[in-house]
């Protein structure tokens, strides 16, 4: 058993430690700690499940399968935020989880898997597929927070209908980019797939279906109890820590429900795998931009919460930045540790932002 896989299982005790913490009403801070730390080993079981059903279902319906799946941990916490009406949490979020996976998890996979290889390649075409579509994601969350910057007394609504129409406009792009990716131009992404079916050949087994889906629900409801008590005590918790609800959600709650994600991708890119590596990082990014998002603004107008893409000017200079160095570095097809290393110092110097970025319009 890996190593990784042993921390997973060591974790899954604060499933219980989580419980004890809230019934016993401990401190919010304990129940907030214990509950982010549950959800670490709870993703990464459903992040393996989905690939486990994916090798039965086959290519078509398991890459359907990873992609819904893919961010299914943080669209479960950001659902109960909110429903919990932390909207702005909820926003901070989105930028966060578009901002860790380009600077941190890309960063990490290649300063990692550069200090093993002088310089490692992928496919250039499809970092370029890639770097489009942040871009129309960028130009998507720019286009409601431009229009109320430069209007006089646009009303809420409005707003809330234009982001709802913007949301209609990418989860059509998602689907054509899963259109894309695993039909017309699938041999794009044979490498990636060819390495996975490798692995998943070597063990000789065929997976459980129904074993594997039992795991997959039984994991996505403790999930969604523990983002619940995530959620709940995530007020007081970052109070007393001295954080903002701008930070708590740019930095904090993305690192909780992507860290499976991030384990994954560093992994295989030490394993000289660049190409799957990205796909984990960069796809992530485009999920949550092009799905996740669009999905929040909609459920946010059937719960009566007034969600739309209407972002903080300063969280949309930091996700711009991000797209440009991330498509700037990846556009050539090849990496070394020290493009990795300019990553992950584009996002330390972003977290030190968003860290002493003060409290404004209520945000905070």
């Amino acid at each position: 058993m890996s190593g990784k896989n042993i921390l997973f299982l060591v974790l899954l005790l604060f499933i219980p430690v989580s419980f004890a913490a809230h019934f016993l009403h401990w401190k919010d801070l304990i129940v907030f700690i214990t509950a982010g730390l549950a959800i670490l080993p709870l993703a990464a079981w459903m992040g393996t499940a989905t690939e486990e059903i994916a090798v039965v279902v086959g290519p078509s319906l398991g890459g359907l399968l990873n992609a819904t799946f893919g961010n299914a941990t943080e669209l479960i916490i950001a659902l109960i935020a909110l429903k919990a009406g932390l909207i702005d949490v909820v926003k901070a979020s989105i930028t966060g989880s578009i901002i860790s996976n380009l600077l941190l998890v890309m960063g990490l996979s290649m300063l990692l898997g550069g200090l093993r290889y002088k310089e490692q390649t992928f496919q250039p075409i499809v970092a370029r597929v890639n770097a489009a579509s942040m871009n129309l994601a960028v130009i998507a969350i720019l286009l409601p927070t431009a229009m109320n910057f430069t209007s006089v007394g646009i009303s809420e609504q409005t707003l809330q209908y234009l982001s709802i129409a913007v949301a209609v406009v990418l989860i059509l792009v998602y689907a054509l980019t899963l259109l894309f990716s695993m039909k017309t131009h699938s041999y794009l992404y044979d490498v990636g797939v060819a390495e996975t079916e490798v692995e998943d050949n070597s063990s000789h087994t065929k997976p459980n279906i129904v074993l594997w889906t039992g795991v997959l629900l039984v994991c996505t409801l403790f999930v969604a109890v523990e983002s619940e008590l995530l959620v709940d005590s995530l007020e007081v918790a970052t109070s007393e820590l001295n954080l903002t609800a701008l930070f708590t959600g740019v930095i904090i709650v993305p690192i909780v429900g992507n860290a499976a994600e991030h384990a994954t991708a560093v992994t295989v890119a030490m394993k000289d795998k660049m190409d799957l590596s990205l796909s984990v990082a960069v796809g992530s990014s485009m999920q949550i931009a092009l799905f996740v998002a669009p999905v929040l603004v909609i459920a946010g107008w059937a719960m009566g919460q007034p969600m739309d893409l209407d972002f903080q000017p300063f969280e949309l200079v930091a996700v711009a930045v991000s797209v440009l160095i991330a498509n700037t570095i990846s556009s050539d097809g090849k990496s070394n540790w020290l493009e990795g290393t300019l990553l992950l110092a584009a996002y330390t110097v972003l977290g030190f932002a968003f860290y002493f970025h003060p409290v404004v319009d209520g945000i905070g």
